[in-house]
């Protein structure tokens, strides 16, 4: 008679999430998972096929986690967006190294797929439609997962940086410049200012 399967999918995920946290993707396996549960790898494979299913299961528990309702609408469609950017921003970002399976998996997670259609409804608000709202959507999804990609791997106030303003000047004269006012750019005033260029390449007014 088979055991009762005593794992939910959240435990089950929350022990691979530990595993990515800790020792970073490429440390993701049946094996590492089912010794932070402490059970055997044979008995992982009566919860999860694969490892792709685990993937499946980490991308919905992180992503579930935004807050995907839509914003005050009180607000100017540019602050809604920015709200909801910064959602994403925040929950995905306290978990860098989970970003590349938010890509491969995105389309199958509720808590996306949820935030997406908030940030669609805004667009739509402000009167994108069409192509340009599709453009628009996948504009602003991979602003934010790339900055925090770029934001924990390669930071402003990071040693590369530092390497650039070393360069020759002669030869690099602009990334030597620009460099050095690199280094007085916080995180946040990054990410918002780069979104600001993004929201302004829509040349969008908005409704009234």
């Amino acid at each position: 008679m088979p055991r009762p399967r005593s794992l939910t999918p959240d435990r089950l995920a929350s022990a691979a999430l530990a595993v990515i946290d800790r020792d970073g993707l490429p440390g993701l396996s049946m094996r590492a998972v089912a010794q932070e549960l402490g059970m055997s790898t044979m008995g992982l494979y009566r919860y999860v096929h694969d490892r792709e299913e685990l993937e499946r299961l980490v991308v919905e528990l992180v992503l579930g986690g935004v807050d995907a309702g839509p914003p005050d609408p009180g607000t100017s469609w540019r602050e809604r967006i920015e709200a909801m950017a910064r959602r994403l921003r925040d929950t995905v970002g306290a978990h860098p190294a989970v970003v590349p399976l938010t890509i491969v998996h995105r389309h199958h997670s509720l808590g996306v797929l949820r935030w997406s259609e908030s940030v669609l409804g805004v667009l739509t608000d402000a009167g994108v439609e069409g192509e340009q709202r599709v453009i628009a959507l996948r504009g602003l999804l991979s602003y934010v997962i790339g900055a925090i990609q770029l934001e924990h791997l390669g930071p402003l106030s990071g040693p590369g940086t530092v390497a650039i303003t070393e360069l020759p000047p002669a030869e690099f004269p602009h990334l030597t410049e620009t460099a050095r006012s690199a280094r007085n750019i916080d995180a946040d005033h990054e990410f918002l200012a780069g979104l600001a260029l993004l929201l302004d390449g829509l040349g969008v007014r908005g409704r009234p």
